[in-house]
């Protein structure tokens, strides 16, 4: 049973698609997507589903996921319930939360194991981070000490290089395919017909060579601009189709961080593995720090929770790499969700299709914008702090009508004239 935003935008975000997945054991980080289709199509037909990968239960997608859409739970918009009957009559149920930012919260449970953890730099705000950084550490020396509570340095940077392999991976895929995204609003792909515009005469093979023919065409602020919303289009249209996207910090909101750390590595000071995690490392607790603070969550924010954050944290992270102080980095975050307040969710049909694709340029535009004006300012005369920034982000999202939470029943998804199968 989906409640609430999940359920009202539940078949256009795929998440009736996830949950059979899921309910089959599948694994979102090793499962191949191009089989999804041909499996979803199976469980249907079938009206079969190998729980965790094996035990054969009878399951009618059309019948057992109910889509509750005047139903919210209290904790959270996002919930679902499953409901499962034994043979000798004995029901379960356990109800979970999608809180925003890949997180997944049981009804019942206590906070994540890992809270338990003492970590050697403790940081719950802005200006915790910023007390911490007077020891001489820049922002991703911090995170680097506190994820080394958890794992060795290696494990860590390995991680990261395997979450940045994903990223190009996606957005080189994306770059390369044409075609019309699914869900009835017939949305043509751009950023494969934007690439071949911009390099017309292929001569690459892979994602390397592909990079070095782009930084070879020039830096010229429109070739630059450009290539930015190619980036974060071609990540955005993969997941507008089921592919394979890094939650940074949400889906909808996953195109902006790796097209600005694409902007770093062509146009900037290529590619090195220590930029890249300094990069990753410093927009995560940008990111972490907004969820403490205030939501990642579209359903609880609008969509300044999702792209107005993902801004925040790839401004942050370029100007870090870009040699910005910790306290330009910081001001760099806080103009870019300055500039995001208030922005609602308001997907059309409940796709993460209009205007969610487009929102993905724009945030890396600002994001790039925001990191140059930190770096050309001094911290010392910014009347606005990362700290009330995320303040005022959270007081604008409880004051938001529930309308303009991810529920489609506002904004441009009321006013676009289209006619499409419920959603």
């Amino acid at each position: 049973m989906l409640y609430g935003s999940l359920a009202k935008t539940g078949r256009g975000h795929g998440t009736d698609i996830a949950v059979q997945l899921g309910l089959s054991g599948d694994d979102p980080v090793t499962f191949d997507v191009n089989n999804i289709s041909a499996k979803i199509n199976d469980i249907s037909s079938m009206k079969k589903l190998l729980l965790n990968g094996k035990h054969e239960i009878d399951f009618d997608p059309a019948e057992d996921i109910d889509f509750l859409f005047t139903e919210t739970l209290p904790f959270h918009p996002n919930a679902l319930t499953f409901l499962a009957t034994a043979k000798n009559d004995l029901r379960f149920a356990e109800t979970y939360y999608s809180i925003g930012g890949g997180f997944v919260k049981k009804e019942g449970e206590d906070d994540w194991a890992g809270d338990n953890i003492q970590l050697p730099f403790p940081v719950n705000t802005a200006d915790d981070l910023l007390h911490l950084c007077m020891k001489g550490l820049s922002i991703s020396e911090v995170v680097m000490e506190n994820e080394s509570a958890w794992r060795t340095e290696a494990e860590t940077k390995k991680g990261l290089l395997d979450i940045w392999d994903v990223m190009k991976e996606c957005m080189y895929r994306g770059c390369h395919h044409e075609g019309i995204l699914p869900g009835g609003l017939n949305v043509k792909r751009r950023a494969a017909a934007l690439n071949k515009k911009l390099l017309p005469q292929k001569n690459y093979t892979d994602y390397n060579s592909w990079t070095l023919a782009i930084r070879n065409g020039g830096s010229d602020f429109k070739y630059t601009l450009d290539w930015v919303s190619c980036f974060a289009l071609a990540v955005n249209e993969e997941n507008a189709s089921f592919g394979r996207v890094v939650t940074a910090p949400t889906n909808g909101a996953a195109g902006v961080i790796p097209a600005v750390l694409q902007y770093y590595i062509t146009f900037c000071e290529g590619y090195k593995d220590e930029k890249v995690i300094q990069f990753m490392l410093t927009a995560a607790e940008t990111g972490s720090i907004f969820k403490k603070g205030s939501t990642l969550s579209a359903a609880m924010g609008g969509c300044q929770a999702e792209i107005g954050v993902s801004s925040a944290m790839a401004a942050a992270g370029l100007t870090e790499c870009m040699g910005g102080t910790q306290r330009q980095c910081l001001m760099a975050a806080e103009i870019a969700m300055e500039h995001h307040l208030g922005l609602t969710c308001d997907p059309i049909g409940g796709l993460v299709q209009v205007p969610c694709i487009e929102r993905n340029t724009m945030g890396a535009i600002k994001a790039i914008t925001a990191s140059q004006l930190a770096l050309q300012s001094s911290p010392d005369f910014a009347k606005v702090s990362l700290d009330a920034v995320i303040k005022t982000m959270w007081d604008t999202a409880l004051d938001m009508n529930s309308k303009y939470k991810e529920t489609s029943d506002g904004g441009l998804a009321i006013n676009i004239p289209l006619s499409l199968p419920e959603c």
